[in-house]
């Protein structure tokens, strides 16, 4: 008896499989261009900080087709090339460095929306206006959701939060987040939405939303706490008392336009506050 007659045997006896020549003379399985991706057309939230996005998506989360979890920081999610030698294997499979983050990007959110029992994403981080092109450039297919509210209601709010800031420091803040929103919403298609409509009458503008997405409103939406308990906290999103409470409440007052700082007044007029 030969030695592979032998390895055989002793392979069948104690597995019940047996070794067989892989055939390569048929036709040869493609494989997935580093382009490829498991997500299908995702949903990205862009806005500035304190704008309402975590009520937003507090909402979405609430459909039945729509995946919506706590802020996930995609920006800081990376792939380490740590020698020159793995720099080296990846490059010859044709893989750089940004490719294997949106693959990681893709995987993973693909995963979790699978586990959720979902079909679609819907992702929010503030800081994802700053790399808005890099979200296009991992899903070309990606929906954007551009949620806007009062500028100067939106730095005081940012500087309640940072109270060790001076206004000025606030709105250089808040102002780049802003910028950023404008920017991609001039460059990119998707459907605008205000947090001040969202308190005042949720369901027409989740419904506006939903029809964007293609999909039917559901009057669950609305009972965002059922469906969204335990991601109420600091680096999650909002984490203060009134979203706790699990109901949509009012906005403040909109401020008086002789309020308005000197350096909102462009950002002001560009979403018609002003």
């Amino acid at each position: 008896m030969n030695w592979k007659s032998s390895t055989n045997d002793i392979v069948r006896r104690t597995t019940g499989y047996r070794l067989t020549r892989d055939h390569q003379d048929g036709p040869a399985i493609p494989l997935p261009h580093p382009s490829h991706r498991h997500l299908d057309a995702p949903v990205f939230i862009l806005s500035s900080v304190r704008s309402g996005s975590t009520l937003l998506r507090s909402i979405m989360g609430g459909h039945s087709a729509l995946y919506a979890p706590h802020e996930l920081h995609l920006k800081d999610l990376q792939v380490d090339l740590t020698t020159e030698y793995v720099e080296e294997s990846m490059k010859a499979l044709g893989l750089a460095k940004r490719d294997l983050e949106y693959m990681l990007w893709d995987c993973m959110l693909a995963r979790e929306v699978t586990k959720a029992g979902k079909l679609h994403l819907v992702n929010k981080t503030p800081h994802d206006v700053f790399m808005w092109r890099r979200i296009v450039g991992c899903w070309p297919d990606v929906r954007f959701v551009f949620l806007q509210r009062h500028p100067y209601a939106i730095v005081r709010s940012w500087h309640a939060a940072r109270p060790h800031w001076s206004l000025d420091e606030a709105i250089d803040s808040g102002l780049k987040y802003m910028e950023k929103v404008e920017e991609a919403r001039m460059s990119r298609p998707g459907v605008t939405v205000r947090y001040e409509d969202l308190t005042a009458d949720a369901e027409a503008v989740c419904g506006q939303i939903c029809e964007y997405l293609g999909i039917e409103w559901e009057p669950e939406m609305l009972n965002y706490s059922k469906s969204d308990r335990g991601t109420f906290r600091a680096g999650f999103g909002d984490w203060t008392r009134k979203i706790h409470s699990g109901r949509i409440q009012p906005a403040e007052p909109l401020p008086d336009p002789a309020e308005v700082p000197p350096q909102l007044k462009d950002i002001c007029a560009a979403w018609g506050y002003l």
